[in-house]
């Protein structure tokens, strides 16, 4: 097995054993992204030289005996909407090509301290807006299993890294399953956690309600390694809850015996394809083999949460890009003859499509003429899908669904449509809307491509959603298959 394949538990026994340096890693890393990122193109930014001087620093700690925290070494990728201090950070759009932070985000500040080892900044769609990759300025993000794919969106980029080995483990963002659905993708561990639970504070904000920054790994091992190390109440970001984070290693092995799991029946919702249909049932009679008791049950609103998130979503959105004018940061057009030209034509020019389609739609909502018919009736609406779950976690432990209706698409396939491009989201978009806790794990394949379960837990319930997804991928293999890239 190549380095790059290896978990990051792996990893650390060996630079502890010494029997790799965190130079040597780093390196096989750069290696592996100089051999393949031509065709999956996950990064875009590469910090080749802060990457090798933070090993070269771990190196000499490890040498003088010292304690390191588990990531030490570990060569991580952030996706490129979370604020990095001197490093280019551009949401994947025109209006922020060449912008440099002058801060780190929270997690960023905490993967520092953890000395786990940056090796750039991650592909997305425009501002975390879309379900494939496709509506980054710099180009789409290729899915490792099969190049004539999508990766998933907004989060591609980290999931297709993860999948490829040009990363240990990657840190995306969460609004309405942008790290789930691309983690089904790519047949990757993905996790949003609870609203909350990880700082948001340096994240560029698309829907701030919604949005929430989570992790993708190659397993559910790593995947409570790395949110062990960025979960935790951050004062800098007021939407922050101050709670004891518990060990999320120590409860990994806990027996799922008497398990409590509810199937939503309108989470099997129409256009459910039948080897995700297939893949999903034969997961849940696994659930029951481990002594798990699988009912299906109903959440009544869910069937309008979509909607909900169309409206709330770019109503936030039209809200938070005002900063985008041209006069403080990011894009300028040079050409305008006054202040209000400037404006146009530096967001007509600086945004793509879709963000200047959702910006137009969260105005409208907003408008005095719309506000009370769409905005205020969705918010009421998502009242109603957040007590939908607080009566479900009444009677259940977990929740469990399909992660996305199909498996990966191909490109093109869906730009065209976009009700269609929406309806990636039908499954996760409920979890953003109660602020609750979802992981995607694999579950099976079709046609070569990776299927994923999605489990969902009650707020701050991320113990009980890793030892659930633990039990799971320890009786079956879907998690150690990877994907081929031209046979490297």
């Amino acid at each position: 097995m190549q380095l790059y394949e290896k978990t990051a538990y792996e990893l650390r026994e060996l630079l502890l054993k010494k029997e790799i340096s965190a130079v040597e890693l780093t390196n096989s890393f750069i290696e592996r992204i100089e051999s393949v990122e031509q065709d999956v193109g996950s990064y875009v930014t590469l910090t080749k030289d802060k990457a090798l001087e933070k090993a070269k620093q771990v190196d000499e700690k490890i040498a003088r005996g010292e304690e390191l925290p588990p990531l030490a070494g570990i060569p991580m990728g952030l996706k490129d909407n979370i604020s990095t201090l001197g490093v280019r950070t551009t949401c994947s759009s025109k209006m922020l090509e060449n912008y440099i932070p002058p801060y780190d985000a929270t997690v960023v500040e905490k993967l520092d301290e953890a000395e786990a080892v940056m090796l750039g900044k991650l592909n997305m769609d425009e501002f975390a807006m879309g379900s494939s990759t496709e509506t980054s300025y710099f180009g789409p993000t290729k899915n490792p299993w099969d190049i004539r794919a999508v990766p998933g969106g907004s989060s591609g980029g980290p999931a297709a890294a993860v999948a490829a080995g040009e990363a240990v483990f990657a840190l995306g963002s969460d609004t309405g399953g942008s790290i789930r659905q691309p983690a089904s993708f790519c047949g990757v561990v993905g996790l949003k956690p609870t609203y909350g639970l990880v700082s948001r504070y340096g994240l560029l904000a698309y829907a701030s309600s919604l949005d929430q920054i989570g992790t993708f790994t190659k397993d559910v091992t790593d995947c409570a390694l790395v949110l062990q190390q960025i979960a935790g109440y951050d004062p800098k970001d007021s939407t922050s809850v101050s709670k004891e984070v518990p060990n999320y290693l120590d409860v990994l092995k806990k027996d799922i015996k008497g398990l409590r799991i509810g199937v939503p029946k309108e989470l099997f919702a129409a256009g459910l394809s039948q080897d995700v249909e297939k893949a999903v049932k034969e997961a849940i009679a696994k659930y029951e083999e481990l002594g798990a008791t699988v009912e299906e049950m109903s959440m009544p609103h869910a069937m309008y949460a979509l909607p909900v998130y169309y409206v709330i979503g770019p109503a936030e959105c039209s809200s938070n890009f005002a900063r985008f004018d041209g006069v403080r940061y990011g894009y300028r057009n040079k050409d305008a003859e006054d202040l209000v030209s400037m404006y146009i034509k530096t967001r007509s020019e600086g945004f793509g499509a879709e963000v200047k389609r959702r910006i137009m739609v969260g105005t409208y909502v907003l408008s005095s003429g719309c506000y009370e018919a769409y905005y205020l009736k969705a918010l009421k609406v998502r009242t109603l899908i957040k007590q939908d779950y607080e009566r479900a976690f009444e009677n259940y432990d977990l929740l469990l669904t399909p992660t996305t209706t199909s498996i990966a698409f191909k490109f093109g396939e869906k730009t065209d449509n976009l009700i269609s491009m929406y309806l990636n989201d039908v499954c996760t978009v409920t979890a953003n809307l109660a602020g609750v806790p979802a992981i995607s794990i694999p579950c099976g394949f079709s046609k070569g491509l990776p299927i994923g379960l999605q489990l969902i837990a009650k707020p701050f319930a991320e113990s009980t959603l890793l030892s659930a997804a633990y039990a799971f991928e320890s009786c079956t293999d879907y998690h150690q298959k990877r994907p081929q890239l031209g046979g490297k």
